[in-house]
C-alpha cells in the first residue's frame, strides 16, 4: 500500500492537469466547432490518476458566418470531407467557402463531400436514382446506403460567370441540397447534396486535430447523417462556461488539499529525520 505523501503527490498531479484541461475548454468557449474535453479519473490507493480525455460530443450554438457558403448541422452527424489521399475526415466545423476554381472546401482545404443529384433531385448511385423515401428510411433507422460521394464543384464559366455555363446563381436548402438558380430564380435545378455521416459512438472518433476526426474500430462505421443544414450558419463550441467555473472550483478545493497533505507529509518526514539524527 502506497503511503499518503505518494497519494497526495499523485493526487497533485491529477489535479493539476485537470485544471489545464478546464482552462483549455474555458478559453475555447467562443471558438467555432470546438468540443469541450472531459477528464475521467481512476481512483487507486495511490490516489487519482487522470484517465484518457473524453470530448463531449453535443451540439453547440450555431453564430452568423462568414459567408453564405458556410453550413450549420443541426441534429446529429458530421460533414464528410476528403484529403487530397481521399482520406476521409469528418467535421462539425462548416466553415465551408468555394475556391477560385469552385470547389467547395473546408477551412484546413479538404474538399467537401456530396451526392450527384438528378433533375428530381434525387441521389444518383451510378446510374440508378434512390429515392428520397429510400434515404430517409435508412437514415433514421442508422443504416447506411453504399452511395458514392464526390467533391462538390460550382464552376463559374469565364465567358459569362455563370456557375456551371447555366446558373446565375446557387442556394443551399435545409437538407444541403446545392440547387442552381436562373432566370431570376424561376428555373432551378438540384445539383449537388452535401453529405453528412453519423456513428454509433461518435465519441470514440480520433480528434488528430481540433475539430476534425477520423473513424476508429471503437467509433464503428460511419451511417447516414441526420438533421437538417442552415446556410450562413456556423456551431460554436459546445464548452459549458458555468459547468467549467464550477469544475475550476472543485479541482481548486482538491489541489488545495493535496498541497496541505503533501506540506504536512514533508514536515513529519523532516521531524523523522531530525530525530533520527539527534
Amino acid at each position: 500500500m502506497n503511503d499518503s505523501f505518494t497519494t497526495a503527490l499523485n493526487t497533485q498531479k491529477a489535479t493539476t492537469n485537470w485544471m489545464d484541461v478546464i482552462a483549455h475548454n474555458m478559453t475555447n468557449i467562443y471558438t467555432p466547432g470546438f468540443k469541450e474535453q472531459q477528464v475521467n479519473f481512476k481512483t487507486f490507493l495511490g490516489g487519482a490518476v487522470a484517465d484518457d480525455y473524453d470530448k463531449k460530443m453535443s451540439q453547440g450554438k450555431s453564430t452568423p458566418g462568414t459567408s453564405n457558403d458556410n453550413v450549420f448541422l443541426e441534429g446529429k452527424g458530421f460533414f464528410l470531407t476528403k484529403t487530397k489521399e481521399g482520406k476521409s475526415v469528418y467535421t462539425r466545423l462548416g466553415e465551408f467557402t468555394f475556391d477560385s476554381e469552385g470547389v467547395y472546401r473546408a477551412k484546413n482545404g479538404n474538399t467537401v463531400q456530396g451526392y450527384i443529384l438528378n433533375d428530381k433531385g434525387e441521389i444518383m448511385q451510378g446510374t440508378k436514382p434512390i429515392t428520397a423515401d429510400l434515404y430517409q428510411e435508412t437514415a433514421l433507422k442508422g443504416g447506411s446506403l453504399d452511395i458514392p460521394t464526390t467533391d462538390i464543384k460550382l464552376w463559374i464559366d469565364p465567358n459569362n460567370g455563370k456557375f456551371l455555363g447555366k446558373y446565375d446563381e446557387y442556394e443551399i436548402k435545409n437538407d444541403g441540397t446545392i440547387i442552381g438558380k436562373a432566370d431570376g430564380g424561376k428555373k432551378t435545378v438540384p445539383l449537388y447534396r452535401i453529405t453528412t455521416r453519423n456513428f454509433h459512438n461518435a465519441a470514440a472518433l480520433y480528434e488528430f486535430k481540433e475539430g476534425y476526426f477520423l473513424e476508429t474500430a471503437e467509433s464503428g462505421k460511419p451511417v447516414l447523417g441526420v438533421g437538417e443544414i442552415r446556410s450562413g450558419l456556423l456551431e460554436l463550441s459546445n464548452a459549458d462556461f458555468k459547468g467549467n467555473i464550477s469544475y475550476f472550483q472543485m479541482a481548486k478545493l482538491q489541489l488545495e488539499i493535496s498541497n496541505k497533505l503533501i506540506s504536512s507529509n514533508k514536515e513529519l518526514l523532516e521531524e523523522a529525520l531530525r530525530l533520527v539524527g539527534s
